[in-house]
Parts: C-alpha cells; structure tokens; sequence
C-alpha cells in the first residue's frame, strides 16, 4: 500500500524535474549563450547603464573596428550616476557638451524601459538609420524588443559577455524572463 501512495509522488518528482531541466535549457540559449553578429555600420553606438565596466570596453572595441571601416558612429551612453556605471559615468561627467561624436543621456525612470524611450527620441532628432546597442548578454533580448518598440532605426544588439556565478546567473534568468514578458504584455513607446 505505501508503494502505492509513493508512486505519483514520484512522477510528481520526476516531472518537476523535467520541468525545471527545461526551464534551465530555454534560460541558457536565451540569456547566457548569446552569440550577436557583427553589425553593419551603423549611425550610433549606445551603451545601456550598469555593468560599464564590461559593457564600455565592448562599445570602444566596435566603435574601433566602425572606424576602421570607414564609419563614424556616434557612442551615445546611458548616464545614471549608479555604481554599477561607474566608468561610463566617470566619462560623462568629464566631457565637454555640445560634441559630434559622444552624447550622454539621463533616462527617465533609470531603466531600460527609459533608455529605450530616449534612444527613440534621439534617433528620430538624429535621423539614425540603424543603431547597435551594446549591453549584457542576458539583458540583449529584453533590451532589444523595448528598443525595437521605441524606434524605426535598425537596432542590432550586441552582447557583452558577463562574469557571473551559477547563482547571479540564476537570478538573472528570473529577471530577464519576467522582464521579458513584461515588455511583450506592455509594449513601450507604441
């Protein structure tokens, strides 16, 4: 009888587990093994807020090789006076505005919502064609569907490679997942 009682415990177990692998599986391809091609040239480069000191050296890398192809976008940087944005804000907060090839911007609500919104804005002022953003591999979806609801421009992510733990990465895919539908359910700027 206790054999009995045990059993669908068991394929409760089982398909929990099932459910979790598969969960973890979708989670990784989405967010943690994102592989963004090289964008065309393009108008600008942005740079969403935190994780500067990965997300920035990244940028520079591509503004280089633009340059290097004849382009000369601009590096457009999401300025939030944030630790986590240390090093973009630094540069910020020592340029000289008005310039051609560098603009900082404050995003309302200091999200990526707000960045979306203002990267929006500024393309449609600019008559950007195309932009590549530049932001953490796990954020690059997100990102990428709000920025493509907030502009006309060509938007190509491109996705700067983290140094997570299991656990960070873990809660990362949490985040992005319901930030994620967040965006799909309300979409911004439309």
């Amino acid at each position: 009888m206790q054999q009995k009682n045990r059993r669908p415990l068991r394929y409760l177990s089982a398909g929990a587990a099932g459910l979790f692998v598969l969960w973890f599986a979708v989670s990784l391809q989405l967010f943690c093994l994102v592989s963004t091609p090289a964008p065309p040239p393009v108008d600008a480069i942005v740079v969403l807020g935190g994780s500067s000191g990965e997300r920035l050296p990244a940028a520079q890398a591509l503004e280089t090789a633009q340059a290097g192809r004849g382009a000369a976008p601009v590096l457009v940087l999401s300025w939030t006076d944030t630790p986590g944005n240390a090093s973009i804000d630094a540069l910020c907060n020592t340029a000289s505005f008005p310039q051609q090839s560098l603009i900082c911007f404050r995003p309302e609500g200091m999200d990526t919502r707000g960045e979306a919104a203002a990267v929006g804005k500024l393309a449609k002022e600019n008559g950007w064609q195309s932009v590549a953003v530049v932001t953490s591999s796990y954020h690059a979806l997100r990102a990428g569907t709000l920025m493509r609801q907030c502009t006309s421009a060509d938007v190509h992510m491109v996705a700067s490679e983290p140094a997570l733990d299991s656990l960070q990465w873990l809660r990362r895919f949490v985040i992005e997942e319901a930030g994620l539908v967040d965006a799909i359910l309300r979409p911004e700027c439309r």
